[in-house]
């Protein structure tokens, strides 16, 4: 049954991810719009990461205002099938690094358009004739496509394709502008050569530097082109991909314990076998251990401090996987029951306890006033990268408390606050849930805070309402045990 709820959970998360981004974070405008050609793109360096699973880009730009009137609202487009597979955009002012990320938020023309957007907003609007840096940098989720689909035998080579633009996606002209593309390996069977006509220096692209491609640099390129071309290199490894993460961070002040727990629904989306799974030849290659689209194990790198570890998948107990403790470190290593080849799914949950003093802190002054300090998400910590497609958290607080303020700088869709109940509640502690989409482990350190205010008398409240159910208990108790409930003798009949 809890197989079937979770199998059933994923599959509600996986289609509500889109409805989300739609209802959640977009704003529609009028079918006629084009961003305004209020800025100019004067130089532009884009690069592409390859060397997980999840493709990683950065784009350096200086923009120039070039309208009569200062400009606060920058665009960048996407291919609207391509939108809602985006994560973690960032945008931040690359020459002053005190400066948090810019406002983003996604806009579309229509529901049927081609293009959507994402609209960046300046925290000072920029005059006219001046520049600023742009530093903008983003994930794209389930963007690599195992070519072939299907390995013949389970030790054979992966070969990935990744399908891009030589031009970077920009809703302004640009200058001057160059792609850089890095890979993990030099075994590269395809990328095709572009006209040599396109760069600005005559020479044909891709430039080939070791495992880097260079397209470009491309001079005057109008707003909105594009230049189609792929690449299809070799990866022989898995392909991590979580469809739901769940994770609940429960605080007890009486106890003194922070609980965490987190339920993952992975699956490997590297190419699947063609033949059956062969245990034997599985067993004879860890030998000598050559690559392989398996994922064979996962590790959890925990706080210093963190202790009584568990690992339980929808049987039950696993006990393939290994804790250490100690004052310097604290791992959490998982060995699922079988290796995850491509196209296989496995679902578990691992859960740990830490001080509370580790994660809470009160505030100066303040006595009944706490600050709550926890990474937003953790799971495992893997070279080829895991990225999630949906992420709901929950900060369950002691009873009787409140929440003053919360902060994260992981991108959140919604949040809401509610009671949870659990045994010898009276009204339920207080909750806070937020959801996130299109997340991927290297954002797994950043900090969720949370202040929250809790009362010197609600602290008391559970064991007051322990202490009175005990006294009722004891009276009730009392009363029945001298109650007179023999049959008396019957009397006599005259």
């Amino acid at each position: 049954m809890r197989s079937l709820q979770w199998a059933f959970a994923a599959l509600i998360a996986a289609a509500s991810a889109d409805s989300n981004l739609t209802d959640k974070s977009r704003n529609i405008l009028p079918s006629t719009f084009k961003p305004p050609q209020v800025f100019r793109n004067t130089n532009l360096v884009r690069n592409i990461n390859l060397d997980k699973s999840y493709p990683r880009e950065t784009i350096n730009v200086i923009v120039e205002n070039i309208d009569a009137k200062a400009q606060s609202e920058y665009y960048i487009p996407f291919v609207a099938g391509d939108i809602a597979r985006i994560g973690a955009l960032e945008v931040r002012d690359k020459k002053d690094a005190t400066t948090g990320p810019f406002a983003a938020e996604v806009v579309e023309v229509d529901p049927y358009s081609a293009t959507e957007y994402y609209k960046i907003t300046f925290p000072t609007a920029l005059a006219p004739k001046a520049q600023i840096t742009l530093a903008i940098s983003y994930y794209a989720l389930s963007a690599l496509t195992p070519k072939p689909s299907q390995l013949e035998s389970q030790n054979d080579k992966q070969y990935l394709h990744y399908a891009f633009s030589a031009y970077a996606p920009s809703a302004y002209a640009t200058a001057n502008q160059k792609t850089k593309l890095k890979l993990s390996t030099t075994d590269v069977p395809d990328s095709p050569s572009l006209p040599a006509s396109l760069n600005s220096e005559g020479k044909t692209d891709p430039q080939k530097q070791g495992s880097t491609y260079t397209y470009g640099p491309y001079a005057d390129v109008a707003a909105g082109a594009t230049q189609e071309t792929h690449v299809r290199f070799e990866y022989t490894h898995p392909l991590p991909h979580s469809s739901l993460l769940e994770r609940d961070v429960e605080i007890s002040h009486w106890g003194g314990n922070a609980a965490f727990e987190e339920r993952h629904w992975l699956s490997n989306r590297a190419a699947t076998l063609k033949n059956q799974f062969s245990r034997v030849a599985y067993q004879q290659a860890a030998y000598y251990n050559p690559p392989s689209t398996a994922l064979k194990e996962l590790r959890y790198p925990l706080a210093i401090g963190s202790q009584d570890a568990y690992f339980i998948d929808d049987i039950g107990n696993v006990s393939t996987s290994r804790f250490r403790s100690n004052l310097r470190e604290a791992n959490l290593e998982l060995k699922p029951r079988y290796p995850m080849f491509g196209g296989w799914n496995y679902s578990f949950k691992t859960g740990w306890n830490s001080d509370l003093s580790s994660v809470v802190r009160a505030l100066k002054g303040k006595s009944d006033e706490f600050v709550l300090k926890v990474p937003f998400f953790e799971g495992p910590k893997l070279s080829e990268g895991m990225e999630y497609e949906r992420a709901v958290v929950r900060v369950i607080l002691p009873e009787g408390a409140k929440i003053l303020t919360w902060d994260t700088t992981v991108p959140v869709i919604s949040n809401t606050t509610s009671l949870h109940r659990t045994f010898m509640d009276t009204v339920g502690r207080t909750t806070l849930t937020l959801t996130s989409i299109n997340l991927v482990d290297e954002l797994r350190d950043r900090e969720l805070i949370v202040t929250y205010e809790y009362p010197f008398s609600a602290r008391f409240r559970k064991p007051v309402i322990i202490t009175l159910g005990l006294f009722v208990v004891y009276i009730a108790s009392y009363v029945i045990g001298n109650l007179d409930v023999r049959i008396g003798k019957k009397g006599k009949v005259a």
